[in-house]
């Protein structure tokens, strides 16, 4: 008994010393990483426990689910556990396995682990940001904060992320004073009592993510060679962090993030946790999700982070119009990245071959696009615009959210497609590429950038962006041969190219056209147009934070709607005074827009989920425009 008694005490005491070594060398003599080798030295993400502890386990559809926590290390000498959901199909062996990383104000979802699963995937869905959500483990901010408090008593209390002695956490963060993305300065959740890049939660959070991959690793039923990492938003710019610092990282899926965050102007921060240091240390294929208008993960700067990547195997997504949210047939490029790298059973095609031809009798550019014919083409599609920052301006957030992008369908000849590219002004760079949508051989369904379920029939590919300065189109004399136009939009043959939506399934539209200079209105005008709707019904039209309600009659005749800038109001009970800087037209059934006026939420519901909404008619012979006043 004696013996068992002091074999006991040893095993105290070892486990006392092992909790007791930082993850993490201390700083010495006030020297702190200044380069990418330095902030990772010293750091195994193999080399601790990870001392797994399941909070929830359950079967759906064949998918093993698990809510868990692992040791992501001990730093300040606090353990830190990261919460996740993890889940793989049941019976499954030597399975491909992924790391998915939420945004910023998002949640880890068994939805993306459920679907993953059914598709011959291992998922972690980590919770750098405390939030989780899964059946009977809902994580929102208040029950973060019942677990930062240590409520345990609150029947709403549950377990999640713990960063121990720091402040990793997003949405709230634990410390209301917490600003350390880019704020390296130290302060007492910090890791360095100095300024330090280690300070950084973009830092904190890879060394997470990087502890997720030794999780699969150890799981039984996945081949640990093969592994990938792909998240949105702040996920997207952490899964690049992963890859680059990872080798064991095989394939990565980034959407609307990891390539545009190049601020130099902090030294330290540009030299070890800018995305290009760590862009141009990815040598796994890579995927880039980059919708065209995306505040986050610029298209502009497509170009150099493919120029700064270290393998050949890449392609890049594009939609038109969208900013930080996508549709199926784009979305799904993450499950086909996968499925070629790390399953075998998916080949995409290359990526278009584009050539911009400048110099013409014409004066109007001209762009050639010659895709992989592997697969069937569907279409081929081609969008530009002259709404991005001017040459040398610091990127515009507004401005990028909202450019609008012409479409122009190319022509076939052959397995080569050619399209112009009219402008309006040569005052103002150009921004063009090409996507050219494939059909997919059967449905792919999965778990989009916020976790909603999806089936795709088809998916696209893009080309890469030319940008061609205000310079350029002067010297190869293109001309400006667009006019300007009161008719907004005649709604003809592939009107919808345009406009966009995030809900294809909803006849709702809106376009950025309104924004763009073609179409500025004269003084005094107003906005008409015809609808019909086979039942008497409400209909709505938005401009940015207003909108007007409109009754409409039921039947086969068209109405004419005629709309004067006082019509449209705003949930303060504001109404318009012209038409100046609009950058977003809508047309919709409801509109519910929201305003802080001191302090208090106003909320302003327009229009209603009204039977018979989907006969309301946007057809070919409809048209929207400005008129002239009276």
């Amino acid at each position: 008994m004696r013996s068992l008694v002091a074999l006991l005490a040893v095993i105290v005491l070892w486990s006392e010393e092992v909790l007791g070594q930082e993850t993490l060398p201390m700083i010495e003599d006030g020297k702190v990483p200044e380069t990418f080798e330095e902030i990772w030295a010293g750091f195994d993400p193999r080399s601790e426990p990870l001392d797994v502890e399941v909070l929830k386990e359950w079967e759906q559809d064949g998918v093993v689910l698990k809510v868990l926590r692992y040791r992501i290390g001990v730093f300040k000498g606090q353990k830190a556990m990261m919460a996740a959901v993890y889940g793989h199909p049941k019976g499954g062996n030597d399975l491909p396995g992924l790391v998915q990383i939420h945004g910023g104000g998002q949640y880890a979802n068994y939805n993306a682990c459920l679907t993953n699963a059914k598709r011959g995937f291992a998922t972690i869905s980590i919770s750098w940001g405390g939030r989780i959500e899964a059946p009977g483990y809902r994580v929102t901010p208040n029950e973060v904060k019942l677990f930062w408090e240590g409520k345990t008593d609150d029947p709403n209390y549950k377990i999640i992320t713990d960063w121990g002695a720091l402040d990793g956490y997003h949405h709230p963060n634990r410390n209301a004073r917490n600003s350390n993305w880019g704020d390296l300065r130290p302060a007492e959740w910090t890791l360095d009592s100095v300024e330090s890049p280690r300070n950084s939660n973009w830092f904190l959070c890879t060394v997470g993510a990087r502890r997720a991959l030794t999780f699969l690793e150890q799981q039984p039923e996945i081949d640990g060679n093969k592994l990938g990492v792909y998240g949105h938003s702040m996920g997207g710019k952490i899964a690049v962090l992963t890859a680059g610092a990872d080798k064991r990282v095989k394939a990565a899926a980034p959407s609307c993030g990891g390539i545009s965050d190049r601020d130099k102007d902090n030294g330290l921060l540009g030299a070890t946790i800018c995305d290009d240091v760590y862009l141009r240390r990815v040598s796994c294929p890579i995927i880039f999700l980059s919708p065209a208008n995306d505040f986050h993960g610029r298209i502009d700067d497509l170009p150099a982070s493919v120029d700064e990547i270290q393998t050949s195997d890449w392609r890049v997504i594009c939609s038109a119009h969208h900013n930080h949210q996508d549709t199926a047939e784009y979305e799904v490029a993450t499950q086909l990245w996968m499925d070629q790298y790390l399953k075998g059973t998916f080949t995409l095609p290359q990526t278009p071959r584009t050539d911009l031809t400048l110099k013409k009798e014409s004066g109007v550019p001209s762009l050639t696009i010659k895709p992989d014919t592997s697969k069937p083409i569907l279409y081929v599609d081609v969008y530009y615009t002259q709404q991005g920052q001017m040459d040398g301006q610091r990127e515009d957030r507004d401005n990028t959210m909202n450019r609008f992008w012409y479409h122009v369908a190319a022509t076939k000849k052959g397995d080569v497609w050619t399209t112009e590219l009219p402008l309006f002004s040569i005052e103002k760079p150009l921004w063009v590429y090409a996507n050219v949508v494939y059909e997919l051989d059967e449905p792919i369904t999965g778990a989009g950038y916020y976790y909603a379920t999806y089936t795709a029939m088809k998916f696209s590919l893009s080309s890469m962006v030319h940008i061609v300065s205000t310079d350029e189109l002067k010297v190869a004399g293109i001309k400006g041969t667009l006019k300007p136009s009161l008719m907004i939009e005649t709604f003809e043959s592939g009107w919808e190219k345009e406009w966009f939506t995030y809900r294809p399934a909803d006849w709702a539209r809106a376009t950025h056209k309104v924004y763009d200079a073609r179409w500025t209105s004269p003084e005094g005008a107003k906005l008409a147009l015809e609808v019909r709707c086979e039942q008497p019904n409400k209909f709505v039209v938005g401009l940015d934070e207003h909108a007007a309600e409109v009754s409409l009659k039921g039947g086969p005749q068209w109405q004419s709607v005629v709309l004067s800038a006082a019509d449209f109001g705003n949930a303060a009970g504001e109404t318009m005074d012209d038409w100046m800087g609009i950058k977003r037209l809508r047309l919709g059934a409801m509109e519910r827009l929201q305003q802080d006026v001191d302090g208090e939420q106003k909320v302003l519901e327009l229009g209603g989920e009204v039977v018979g909404a989907r006969d309301c008619r946007l057809g070919s012979t409809v048209e929207l425009g400005l008129q002239h006043a009276d």
